[in-house]
């Protein structure tokens, strides 16, 4: 038995070596400098005052002009050649000019340069001599599923001194993602081989998820025989505990005794971020769940009247579903909007965020035994927020199941089952450190996040050194004649 363990953890851990040292210091990176991104904060201050003085078709048109089923939010925006309604589904959009409801996609790369000009100088950036770079479906930034609706995209470089480079959609037209040198430059030495993320291979999310999933299994099973070889391979002599091994084996087992418990926490929480609903439940919601709180409403009913009237200067108006009505969301900056909710007949002012009462009533539908909404405090154990900062999301209890709703949105942000509870834990909690009491102390979290992975980097590169000369011993890695 300890033969075969000590032979599944030498021959995993050889080849997995590097990949365990790398992942320890692309981890430290990644704290620092996560993956590129585009916060609602930057997509809202890139837009534009809205031209609404034109005549403009109204939403429902749009809806019937898009072509689309199960629709779940229209948007109307100002883009650089005028107003456009961006209807959206699960996994497709269709952007119509609001004029004349004809097909609104960036088929030109001027277009493209337009909207990414406009869109910086809103946001202060300088775009001078900006230029396009390229227009693929695929590079490294915008490999995320997140961006296929909006494939291929044009890459925008603004040539400023940030290096800044902003990603536009040829469906829609919208400026979906930015970027810096600095990012870009330390992603290379973190997320991209943190995830192993290389764009050859995470383009195809099917191949990418098996590929990293066995690995990351591997890995598992090499840190587990490692741990269970660790006090086997002590001895007792003369009451002290000592190692059976010399040289790099002895700082190599004992430096894996100190680190076992976050390596082997690590290792697999690492592992079960590539879960996808394997072992644990996905926190989607069921259709019969979708229905209650979302609804299939009559999107017609939107041309029985006009927009709710919006006072001042407005970015973009919203439209969306929650418990079968039909509401509207105007927004003049990130913290600034107005809601209201259409009846059939007229539009009422909810205010800034869904109410309560609104949300307990439509999660009443769910379940008899669904409690009223709390609102999710700062410091809880299931720390959601919304884009909106001060936008409350509240927690709607239906016997075990959770269900997250942002205030700001009427998006349901997830559904935590007890599954899903777990998941958070062993997942979420044990890999990046985000214990409520570690999320109010920053800097203690930050100081433990270093010091662990820095542990983790010098134990992996003692077993880097023992398996290179094994591989010499064994005449498998090559020699040098001096």
């Amino acid at each position: 038995m300890i033969r075969a363990l000590i032979l599944t953890h030498r021959w995993l851990s050889i080849p997995l070596g590097p990949l365990f040292a790398l992942w320890f210091a692309t981890g430290i990176v990644m704290h620092f400098v996560p993956f590129p991104g585009q916060t609602e904060s930057e997509r809202v201050a890139g837009l534009t005052t809205l031209d609404l003085t034109t005549s403009l078709h109204s939403p429902a048109e749009a809806v019937a002009a898009g072509g689309i089923d199960h629709i779940s939010r229209v948007r109307l925006w100002q883009r650089a050649d005028g107003p456009v309604y961006v209807v959206s589904a699960a996994d497709r959009i269709v952007a119509l000019h609001a004029d004349t409801l004809t097909a609104a996609d960036v088929a030109a790369p001027d277009l493209a340069l337009a909207i990414a000009r406009a869109t910086a100088q809103q946001r202060g950036l300088g775009a001078k001599d900006a230029a396009v770079v390229a227009r693929n479906d695929y590079d490294q930034w915008t490999v995320p599923n997140r961006f296929d609706a909006h494939r291929p995209l044009y890459r925008i470089a603004l040539n400023d001194v940030e290096g800044t480079e902003l990603y536009v959609s040829s469906r829609s037209g919208e400026v979906v993602l930015d970027t810096t040198r600095f990012e870009r430059r330390w992603n290379y030495l973190g997320s991209v081989v943190h995830w192993i993320y290389p764009t050859v291979l995470r383009k195809d999310w099917a191949a990418w998820n098996v590929t990293v999933w066995w690995l990351s299994l591997a890995a598992v099973v090499a840190a587990v025989t490692g741990a269970l070889l660790g006090p086997v391979r002590l001895r007792l002599r003369r009451v002290r505990l000592r190692s059976r091994y010399h040289g790099w084996h002895l700082w190599h087992h004992w430096a894996g005794l100190v680190c076992m418990q976050f390596l082997l926490t690590w290792i697999v929480s690492g592992w079960l971020s590539m879960d996808h609903g394997r072992l644990f439940a996905t926190g989607h919601l069921t259709p019969s769940e979708d229905a209650i709180l979302t609804g299939a409403p009559d999107w017609a009913q939107l041309g029985a009247a006009p927009p709710a009237a919006v006072a001042g200067e407005v970015r973009e108006i919203e439209w969306f579903a929650f418990g079968g009505r039909l509401h509207q969301r105007a927004r003049r900056a990130l913290m600034q909007q107005q809601i209201s909710m259409f009846d059939g007949s007229a539009w009422h002012i909810v205010g800034r965020f869904l109410q309560p009462a609104e949300i307990n009533a439509v999660s009443s539908r769910l379940s008899s035994g669904c409690a009223r909404s709390i609102e999710v405090e700062p410091g809880d154990d299931y720390p959601f927020v919304s884009d909106v900062p001060q936008a409350p999301v509240h927690r709607v209890v239906c016997g075990d199941t959770w269900y997250h709703i942002d205030s700001a949105s009427g998006a349901v942000l997830e559904k935590l089952d007890p599954s899903r509870r777990t998941y958070r834990w062993l997942y979420q909690a044990l890999h990046t450190l985000d214990f409520p009491t570690l999320l109010a102390h920053a800097t203690l979290r930050t100081l433990l996040i270093v010091g662990l992975c820095t542990a983790g980097l010098g134990f992996s590169l003692t077993g880097l050194v023992i398996g290179w000369r094994r591989l010499r011993a064994t005449g498998l890695a090559p020699r040098h004649n001096g």
